[in-house]
């Protein structure tokens, strides 16, 4: 019982001022996505953008482990981020991955040096857009999308916490360790849940109706 608390206790640590940002997001996007603009920018994946991003950080909070030094694996938190690029394409993706990352800066941040903020936060979250790339293929883009994250992440953990190894591990081996079994795991629990009918029959049909939108 105390481990199923304690997987749902960091919520109390989303702050007022990350309520007001996330409920502000969700408000707007519902309000763009009732209207029936006349522009022609592509404002429902500006919607599905904001309302995505809003999922993922809130599935982020549902942390089944928390490494000290940062990363979780949670609730397949980095799948919404992976549908989002793989139905709107690496560039809306990427940026919304990138728009994630800040907001986990602003709610967690872990800072030792600027370069390790950009790598494991606004690089690491950008690249789950990668799985743009891969449209035909939602597991391929899952794996893709992942393995950018890890990549980010595993040059920030080679370069600046190679001290946390312990005494006789090459960092390398550390960094490999630490970010493959979080992040690893966490792309894992993304490209399970993808792979339920429900779920996939859901993911699919947006598609489809982001491609017959011309999207």
């Amino acid at each position: 019982m105390e481990y199923i608390i304690n997987i749902f206790r960091d919520f109390s640590e989303i702050t007022a001022t990350t309520w007001y940002v996330l409920s502000g997001i969700v408000v707007l996007s519902i309000i763009a996505l009732a209207a029936k603009p006349k522009t022609k920018i592509n404002v429902k994946a500006l919607v599905y953008g904001g309302l995505f991003i809003s999922i993922s950080f809130i599935l982020s909070y549902v942390k089944f482990y928390h490494w000290p030094q940062g990363g979780s694996i949670t609730l397949a938190s980095m799948l919404p981020m992976f549908i989002y690029a793989y139905i709107f394409g690496p560039r809306a993706g990427i940026a919304a991955g990138a728009a994630y990352g800040l907001l986990q800066l602003i709610q967690d941040p872990y800072i030792l040096h600027p370069m390790q903020v950009l790598l494991d936060y606004f690089i690491a979250f950008a690249a789950l857009g990668l799985a743009g790339f891969v449209p035909g293929n939602l597991s391929l883009a899952i794996l893709l999308g992942g393995f950018g994250r890890f990549f980010s992440s595993f040059l920030s953990g080679v370069i600046f916490f190679g001290s946390y190894a312990p005494e006789g591990m090459s960092p390398i081996i550390y960094s490999l360790a630490v970010n493959g079994s979080v992040i690893g795991t966490d792309t894992l629990l993304c490209f399970a849940v993808a792979l339920l009918p429900q779920i996939r029959n859901v993911i699919l049909q947006m598609k489809t109706q982001a491609i017959t939108n011309g999207y």
